[in-house]
């Protein structure tokens, strides 16, 4: 190994200062031929996420004002370096900082126009950049996350923001609305976000250099990018270089210190925070020669070559190590029947009284004949019919509709095990067809996600906690979910969270069961449908547990929706009056009474309906009365009737 390392030195393939900065496994990769510039992606933890000031002196970052460089004097420049910057300033306007949307930072990089064709244009950035916004999912492609909100994260590209120029000027931004390739933590630092269209016209992309052009040590580049203030590298060096003037666009001419030839290109051009995404211009003919991604303060610079570039644009994508991080998700697995020996479902007899004398019984909530028609039929011949019996919870689950209809899981507060959330595997489950069941194909759409119908903690209590915690990550547990109800998710997870943090905070038990409301056939509302599904637009929640004095049942239904469900029962009532003066809202999180949500269902929720604290206020009386279903909009958890 000391070999392979000294073999790297001494053939100038990396600087000595940066390989010594190579973890272990780096280095054992290193040893066993994977490229420098791959292990870079991820591996070179000084490098990562970090620009530097190399040349304490003689590497200004000249300013850039109206796509112009105001030029200072260039020692340890040679003759002629003037005229060649002059030269390079066409390509300033196709440089832009990344923005971010919907999220606390407002930018983090640079990024450069790579391609255009029909009012289309590539961007090429850094992944370390675009990973503040976005993911990749396990068939490769990419999305943008969400913030905590429910709001999507978005990036655009402002080809502005210079010395001078006006601030909140926005007329040369563009929105980024694609991610057409994020790098994993294997491959090169690169990620390429598309723009679709923009209000004005796109500038040149920048030429790429030619494969097998010899980059000599000591060639002038330059960076055009947009650093920021950085605590990471001397202060006083930031303040002679920079005189307290950040976050605009500037050019930062160098040399080459080393060729890329098997390794990565490294220069000493100036750069902070804020240049990584930014290109490495040759002066000579102004043609990108590499991808800033990182550096060491005081050693070089890094860049990952023009070669890996072109490759990744002309489509070529790297055949990469699959690695389990927490935030991206593992290729779909499946279950056999025998995988699910032993599961004993949701347990219609968890609730007992307080001196276990007796159970108060949770059946499941009855479907319409329509609906129990279509349900899958495990080959495994449950007691309970049509259930999918897994750790602590069941599902009841729609072949005809490609959906979970009602989902049923236990919660034991006393017994709950608290297991950290790893990579997502999704698994189909081989008692029913597979054929019935989506995947991750089917979730390849920014806009429509997975749903855990029982989410992931909730089962997870007792010795089998883990099982239990796996046994949610089955297909038919999932209902596709539309961006637009993630706005008003938030106090719908506080919900559920509530109620789990209850239930270990004071050892009791609960049995949740949980819905999508489908539409009507006669609806004239739109339906968004994938590979047969239809994504609902509402989901209903029944929460069973016993009362304050341990012997009785108490039951409360809740609601998220925009108000379709509302709007329906009013209709039903003849609620002209009411009706005229409705209108849908954004998506909100309702308590219900048990009655309405069965009679605007026709779900069976006989057993429930005595034990809702609901039906027993004088609110509820009154509505009643007057013909009105009671629905109480809960703007704070505060706000629930229990």
């Amino acid at each position: 190994m000391e070999g392979a390392v000294r073999d790297a030195i001494t053939q100038k393939r990396l600087p000595g200062s940066l390989l010594d900065t190579l973890s272990l496994a780096s280095r054992s990769a290193l040893e066993n031929g994977q490229s420098l510039e791959s292990i870079a992606g991820n591996e070179i933890s000084e490098l990562r996420n970090l620009e530097a000031i190399i040349a304490l002196v003689g590497r200004p970052p000249l300013l850039i004002s109206n796509n112009t460089v105001r030029l200072e004097k260039l020692i340890e420049f040679p003759a002629g370096t003037d005229g060649l910057i002059h030269a390079a300033q066409q390509w300033i306007p196709s440089v832009g900082r990344i923005e971010f949307r919907n999220h606390d930072m407002s930018w983090g990089g640079t990024g450069w126009v790579a391609s255009r064709e029909n009012g289309n244009a590539l961007v090429v950035t850094n992944r370390h950049v675009a990973k503040v916004v976005a993911r990749r999912k396990a068939n490769g492609s990419a999305v943008f996350m969400r913030a905590p909100s429910g709001a999507r994260y978005r990036a655009a590209i402002d080809f502005g923001e210079e010395f001078l120029s006006k601030k909140d000027d926005d007329s040369r931004t563009a929105e980024l609305t694609k991610i057409e390739y994020l790098a994993d933590e294997t491959s090169a630092d690169v990620a390429l976000l598309r723009i679709e269209a923009a209000a004005f016209d796109l500038p040149d992309r920048l030429r790429l250099v030619e494969d097998g052009v010899d980059l000599k040590q000591g060639d002038l580049v330059a960076l055009i990018g947009y650093p920021a203030y950085d605590s990471r590298n001397d202060a006083d060096a930031q303040a002679r270089y920079f005189h307290d003037l950040y976050e605009v666009k500037r050019f930062a001419p160098g040399k080459i210190l080393q060729s890329s030839g098997n390794g990565i290109l490294t220069y000493d051009c100036t750069s902070l925070g804020g240049n990584s995404g930014s290109p490495v211009i040759r002066l000579e003919d102004g043609r990108v020669v590499g991808l800033h991604f990182a550096g060491s303060y005081g050693n070089a610079n890094a860049a990952v070559s023009a070669k890996t570039i072109r490759a990744l644009l002309n489509g070529q994508r790297p055949v990469s190590v699959a690695l389990h991080v927490d935030n991206e998700e593992a290729k779909d697995g499946t279950h056999s029947v025998d995988y699910f020996k032993g599961r004993a479902g949701f347990d219609t007899n968890f609730l007992k009284t307080r001196d276990d004398a007796k159970a108060a019984p949770t059946p499941w909530p009855g479907l319409p004949a329509h609906l129990s028609n279509g349900l899958a039929e495990p080959t495994d011949h449950p007691p309970e019919a049509n259930e999918l019996r897994y750790t602590h919870f069941g599902v009841k689950y729609s072949d005809a509709l490609k959906l979970p209809l009602i989902t049923a899981v236990n919660i034991n507060g006393a017994a709950t095990v608290r297991i950290k959330r790893a990579s997502d595997r999704w698994f189909a489950d081989e008692r029913i067809p597979r054929s019935v069941q989506l995947g991750a194909e089917n979730f390849g759409d920014a806009e429509i996600d997975r749903g855990h119908m029982v989410r992931r903690e909730d089962p997870n209590w007792g010795t089998d906690a883990l099982q239990a915690n796996n046994d949610t990550f089955h297909y038919v547990n999932a209902a596709p979910q539309h961006a637009r109800l993630n706005q008003g998710k938030s106090l719908w997870q506080g919900l559920e969270n509530y109620i789990l943090d209850n239930a270990r905070t004071y050892g009791f038990k609960a049995c949740v069961f949980t819905g999508p409301i489908l539409r009507d056939a006669d609806s004239d509302e739109d339906e968004v449908e994938i590979d047969g599904a239809i994504v609902p637009q509402e989901f209903w929640k029944v929460v069973a547990t016993l009362d304050a004095n341990g012997q009785a049942l108490h039951a409360t239904a809740y609601l998220l929706s925009q108000g379709q469900l509302i709007r329906k029962l009013l209709e039903k009532r003849s609620r002209t009056e009411t009706l005229e003066g409705f209108t849908l809202g954004n998506y909100r999180t309702f308590q219900l009474a048990i009655s309405d949500l069965a009679e605007a269902t026709d779900y069976d929720f006989g057993a429930y309906i005595a034990a809702d604290p609901l039906a027993k206020t004088q609110a509820d009386q009154e509505a009643v009365g007057r013909g009105e279903p009671l629905v109480l909009p809960l703007d704070d958890l505060h706000d629930m009737i229990l």
